[in-house]
């Protein structure tokens, strides 16, 4: 039988829990981060329809010719780097993904403190006229995934045997969100629709819809992370790596769509204040730096600085262009 991943229920941290329920969820937890920092998640607590809306406006949208969609390009979203990107617009490890994608975030009107200062990746969200229904499913998501991280992030604090409102103490207070819907055309088999690479955060919670294609890299090789109905996927990024000393491995994904039709995916992605510096945690042990064997080869423990000049860095790679605007 293959390997697959597990599959916890995160009920208890979403509702009134008993303890008991929460210390059982969290060594789940523990064990699957130890392992391959990969897993499913049930009841979470999203609605199913407002999944079912998000996707009929995402298809919607991508069904509309190019230069439509052009309309909300990235390069007009400003520093606030939002909007769309053409198949091939974005670049992992250099090379093109074979997928074309929306960007949003936590939608910020320009009297915010951070908007008023030119911070990037804060400001407004772009979206489409011709497709109306988007705007109300995205802001809608985002804010429930919103709700389901902090809650999640109760847990993975218990999992590390701190309390467990450490994360929103020094953290997530005000969380960095992140908010990707990506279309994947069919594939031939030749390239990847995102190749091999980790997240640059705390948590990514994925909704993918019934075509599969996500692999990751186990200890023991790469499997593949089929959809299951009404689950997202967990996984965990860079941060969290660097905050347990490599306790909590940031592991390695891609993704291949070889199912014969479009794809659609909804990475959420939930990470630390743009201004916090992501420090060890006081409980961690000697760090342990897997530096040769990652993928970029790149030491995530040995980054110095907040959050929002290591996502700036990754981000300026995925689209030099503009990064360079930004710089400019």
């Amino acid at each position: 039988m293959p390997e697959s991943l597990p599959v916890l229920d995160v009920s208890p941290l979403i509702g009134a829990g008993t303890e008991a329920a929460r210390d059982a969820l969290a060594r789940a937890i523990t064990a699957a981060c130890r392992d391959c920092g990969f897993f499913y998640v049930v009841g979470h607590g999203v609605p199913p329809p407002l999944l079912a809306e998000l996707d009929a406006a995402s298809r919607a949208f991508f069904a509309r010719p190019l230069a439509e969609k052009l309309e909300i390009a990235m390069d007009r979203g400003g520093r606030a780097w939002r909007g769309y990107f053409p198949v091939g617009g974005e670049l992992t490890s250099g090379a093109p993904d074979l997928k074309e994608g929306l960007y949003f975030g936590s939608e910020l009107p320009a009297a915010h403190p951070r908007v008023r200062a030119g911070v990037p990746l804060h400001g407004a969200n772009l979206f489409p006229a011709r497709v109306p229904a988007l705007r109300p499913a995205v802001l809608a998501y985002i804010e429930a995934m919103t709700r389901v991280g902090h809650a999640l992030m109760t847990g993975f604090a218990r999992s590390l045997g701190l309390a467990d409102e450490y994360f929103a103490r020094h953290y997530t207070g005000a969380p960095t969100v992140l908010f990707r819907v990506f279309h994947y055309p069919p594939s031939t088999g030749e390239g990847w629709g995102v190749g091999e690479h980790t997240d640059y955060g705390l948590l990514t919670l994925l909704a993918q819809d019934d075509c599969g294609g996500l692999q990751v890299k186990t200890p023991r090789g790469w499997i593949e992370a089929p959809p299951i109905a009404g689950s997202l996927v967990c996984n965990i990024g860079d941060m969290l790596d660097r905050l347990t000393g490599g306790e909590y491995r940031s592991t390695p994904h891609r993704v291949r769509n070889t199912s014969g039709r479009a794809r659609l995916s909804f990475p959420f992605f939930f990470d630390p204040d743009f201004a916090a510096e992501v420090r060890p945690l006081p409980r961690a042990a000697a760090i342990d730096d897997d530096r040769d064997a990652r993928w970029d080869r790149a030491s995530v423990h040995a980054f110095e600085g907040t959050y929002g000049e290591y996502l700036l860095a990754k981000v300026g790679k995925v689209f030099p262009e503009l990064r360079a605007a930004i710089d400019g």
